[in-house]
């Protein structure tokens, strides 16, 4: 499900990728060949919005972290264009990896230096008036943790640009899909769109502050999905 749209529309993609003023281009392409995979897999998208993204403005969005579906839920949710910052282990990914590592920003948990290029990178797309998309949490938590603690980048980040920051929340990733083999199954897919939170006015000393704001807001939701 993941390689035939990337084949099928695979001209259009190259093409797309040639220039960086030209990722938004690019990132419709990904948003049909997320819906493919989630249609493909018999999932059934239930989305609702506290408060829309307006059109040419930038935001940091954020997420639970809880399965690959991630990557595909979150393009369907977002219609702004965004850029993942994402782990650098997908980019080994056959054929996906081609146009992940091209598209996206890479990150190495396990280096300072590349975190400290993730943050640069991050600025330059933030300033061409793109969006950027972070699962804060930084890992995918074991299935018995509902939501671990978040890392302070995507809110230093935020906060350095005056950028909004928007709390998702995805409800049944983890059931529908998850890192266990043999888990999951087709079924509706609930993800919200929280009301944003502005940083205006925010300096770096409210860095946490607004991390565990935003964090208390995805638990929340969360916990409200379980009952």
């Amino acid at each position: 499900m993941v390689t035939l749209p990337i084949i099928i529309m695979f001209p259009l993609l190259i093409v797309s990728i040639l220039k960086e003023t030209w990722y938004p281009y690019f990132f419709k392409l990904a948003r049909v060949w997320a819906r493919f995979i989630l249609i493909g897999m018999g999932f059934i998208t239930k989305i609702t919005y506290d408060q829309k993204p307006e059109v040419k403005k930038s935001y940091m969005f954020i997420a639970n972290h809880t399965s690959m579906l991630d990557i595909m839920l979150m393009l369907v949710t977002v219609k702004n264009p965004f850029v993942f910052v994402g782990k650098a282990e997908l980019a080994k990914i056959p054929l996906f990896g081609f146009f992940y590592k091209r598209t996206c920003i890479l990150v190495d948990r396990k280096s300072t230096k590349s975190r400290q290029a993730v943050f640069l990178i991050a600025q330059k797309r933030l300033k061409q008036g793109l969006s950027i998309c972070i699962f804060p949490e930084g890992l995918v938590p074991e299935e018995d943790i509902l939501l671990t603690d978040f890392k302070n980048g995507a809110f230093r980040l935020a906060i350095n640009h005056k950028t909004p920051i928007v709390p998702i929340t995805f409800g049944d990733n983890k059931k529908r899909l998850s890192y266990t083999f043999f888990s999951g199954g087709p079924g509706i897919m609930r993800a919200k769109m929280h009301y944003f939170i502005p940083t205006e006015g925010l300096t770096i000393e409210d860095t946490s502050t607004l991390n565990n704001k935003s964090r208390a807001i995805i638990l929340k939701q969360l916990e409200d999905f379980q009952k």
